[in-house]
């Protein structure tokens, strides 16, 4: 009876040896073989070997991480390549890690798995990565191309007329946004690599509304007309007759203000050949004073007086300053301010 029993246990504990033996076999032959259920980077790599498991990565992401991410804005596009954005995907570290993923348990729950189609239901995040440096400074030449300075309203003045410069609004990329989104599509194997950056409005200081309030009174000079006008909400309201710097003596052109202003004022003779024994002197208001009733200062010694040489007037006779009958410059005088633009053309 003991012998039967002896037998009958040695039958058994030779029947486990075998059966942990073939166990142990079944499972070596499995070592380099992904298990059911388990991705990498979102791609199925079940039942493959490494080698296998890496050419699928490769056709599927690495392959599709290959291509250039492009910025669009307003029909014109920016392009940044995987080459020189530095794109690696860790292929091989992925495999390995879909591999170690397989082996979770020991041989026999993993044998158990396999003989019953059970799956591991493991998921190999995606590892690619790529150069910030080169994204960041990517993104910031595209900012260049984009972001455009608002431009302020403003008056100029041609033929004696003011012209107005219209205001136009700027606009600001988000750099830090843009670099965020150029490095996501970097890294999604499944995007269409296209950007479209967050771009701002932004206003001017000024706009084309605000003109005629910004610039109450202006005054512009047309020398070759002889005339003067004032302009009240840039709409011309007074056009007077003037005489403007003769040959050699030009009135200077340019945009000026009005700088200061005199009632009756001294002549502070300049020191030019012209002037001869006057030359440095001042000359008090009088009858020897040809500047008459009312100054207004625009260039350094140039300005705006009146004149009793009233045949001038129509023609190029001042030595650089505008001439004005007295009852006109008189009139003007008291209608512009300190700092009110003068165009002369």
């Amino acid at each position: 009876m003991r012998q039967r029993s002896f037998i009958i246990v040695a039958i058994a504990v030779a029947v486990l040896v075998v059966g942990a033996v073939g166990v142990y076999a079944y499972d070596k032959t499995r070592d380099d073989l992904i298990a059911k259920g388990v991705t990498a980077g979102g791609v199925d790599l079940s039942g493959l070997h490494p080698a296998a498991a890496r050419e699928k990565l490769q056709t599927e992401l690495a392959g599709p991480l290959g291509k250039p991410v492009t910025v669009r804005y307003a029909g014109r596009h920016y392009t940044l390549s995987a080459h020189r954005a530095r794109v690696r995907v860790a292929v091989a570290s992925m495999v390995d890690q879909a591999l170690t993923a397989s082996r979770k348990g020991n041989a026999l729950s993993r044998t158990t798995r396999a003989i019953t189609g059970g799956s591991v239901h493991a998921s190999v995040p995606l590892a690619v990565t790529y150069s910030k440096r080169v994204v960041a400074h990517f993104a910031s030449k595209v900012k260049g191309k984009i972001d455009q300075d608002p431009r302020d309203a403003n008056i100029d003045a041609s033929g004696g007329q003011i012209v107005k410069v219209d205001s136009r609004p700027g606009r600001k990329v988000d750099e830090q946004a843009l670099e965020a989104e150029i490095g996501r599509e970097l890294v999604q194997a499944t995007s269409d690599h296209t950007v479209k950056p967050n771009v701002a409005s932004v206003k001017p200081k000024v706009t084309t509304r605000e003109l005629a309030r910004r610039y109450p009174r202006v005054i512009t000079i047309n020398r070759a007309a002889f005339k003067l006008t004032l302009y009240h909400d840039l709409k011309p309201v007074k056009t007077y007759t003037i005489a403007v710097g003769r040959q050699g003596l030009e009135t200077p052109a340019g945009r000026y203000t009005i700088q200061d202003k005199q009632v009756n004022p001294s002549w502070h003779v300049p020191n030019s050949a012209w002037a001869g024994k006057l030359a440095g002197k001042v000359i008090p208001p009088g009858p020897d004073d040809p500047i008459k009733a009312r100054w207004m200062g625009v260039n350094g010694g140039a300005g705006i007086h009146g004149t009793d040489e009233v045949s001038s007037l129509g023609s190029a006779a001042s030595h650089g300053c505008i001439r004005m009958a007295i009852p006109d410059v008189e009139a003007l005088f008291d209608k512009v301010e300190v700092g009110d633009p003068v165009f002369i053309a």
